[in-house]
């Protein structure tokens, strides 16, 4: 089994508009307003071009972590300028002596149709999560231009409905099967497995909380997901909450009117909807249909498992290549971490790359 769509990102972007009628009526209508992206760098003549399009913990763990392992010179990073003010404010940047609370990286403003600017000349290689958001296109247009290899770094877990990889990228996966089946049947992509940085840090966590085994479990929400129905998410929740008692964790971004709508219904029901944003690691179990909140809890020792009714092959194989257990099992085994922290292996491989 592999990608849905494994070379055609239109493809896979027209499915994408397609789970959400709304969404494909305004891209219809509506022209797509330019990216407002930016370059933040401290060198004149930066080795290597990082793209970063969110400062979700994952992308932040695949695409920055490696970063903070070179100098601070050797470097630039691409990024829409909402994301780049939230960098300098939360100083995810590295910390170095010479530039200690960011206020020695500028700020370029860049056109989403220009060519690489002059600064980056001679960066050697490019890294980011994917080609299927602005700021990853963009950087991956520039790597042709430059010459430079394009890697990409994975970020999540895999399922049918993942974007596709650009051509002939570097690909650093969590795992050899993950990168096979990111793969799938290319010939142009070269794979390289390092682990998951976002499980490192998982695992490198000391648990704040005293695990509960018998405890009620908390299950992770993910209604907005288009991988599965709605149907089958709602309905597999509903289930097991209402079996065991556990209380629904909605997902960040189940705020639309369907979602909220269902989690009030939940709530009268007598199902136990969480909204107080706690930490996810509570010392509870953690259920899920193929969240990687299930992957983190068991990297950070908790007890964790899936469920899901009537689940479809794909969900099924999911499962198998992530080792996840099945609820009346026993818990997923925390999954093994490398020696040396992906991070580490990615900026070591960049430096052999020609990064300096």
């Amino acid at each position: 089994m592999g990608l849905n769509h494994p070379e055609d990102l239109d493809a896979w972007r027209r499915w994408q508009r397609s789970q959400n009628r709304l969404r494909a009526l305004r891209a219809a209508f509506r022209k797509p307003a330019p990216a407002d992206l930016v370059l933040l760098r401290e060198s004149d003549k930066p080795t290597a071009l990082f793209a970063l399009d969110a400062t979700t913990p994952s992308a932040l763990a695949a695409v920055l972590e490696p970063a903070s392992h070179l100098p601070a010179s050797s470097y630039a990073i691409l990024v829409p300028r909402s994301v780049a003010i939230e960098i300098l404010q939360r100083q995810h940047l590295p910390v170095t002596d010479r530039a200690t609370d960011g206020e020695e990286w500028t700020m370029q403003a860049v056109e989403e149709t220009a060519g690489a600017p002059d600064a980056l000349a001679e960066v050697r290689v490019v890294v980011s999560a994917g080609h299927f958001l602005a700021a990853g296109a963009v950087a991956q247009r520039w790597a042709t231009t430059l010459g430079a290899p394009y890697c990409v770094v994975q970020h999540g877990l895999l399922t049918p409905f993942a974007p596709p990889l650009p051509r002939e990228a570097w690909l650093f996966a969590f795992s050899e099967a993950d990168g096979e089946f990111w793969r799938s049947g290319r010939t142009d992509i070269h794979v390289e497995s390092v682990g998951s940085q976002m499980l490192w840090n998982a695992a490198s966590a000391p648990t704040p909380t005293e695990v509960v085994a018998d405890a009620r479990p908390v299950f992770l929400g993910q209604l907005h997901g288009a991988e599965l129905p709605r149907r089958v998410s709602a309905r597999t929740a509903a289930t097991f909450c209402r079996e065991t008692g556990a209380t629904y964790r909605p997902h960040p971004a189940e705020v639309d009117r369907l979602s909220r709508w269902q989690h009030q219904r939940w709530r009268r029901q007598g199902i136990d909807v969480e909204d107080t944003g706690k930490p996810l690691v509570s010392g509870r179990p953690i259920v899920a249909i193929f969240s990687t909140g299930i992957l983190e809890a068991a990297a950070a020792g908790m007890p964790a498992w899936v469920t899901c009714a009537n689940p479809p092959e794909w969900v099924e194989e999911f499962w198998h290549r992530y080792g996840l257990s099945q609820w009346g099992n026993d818990p997923t085994p925390p999954p093994v971490q490398p020696e040396v922290s992906p991070s580490q292996q990615i900026a070591n491989r960049l430096q052999e790359m020609g990064v300096k």
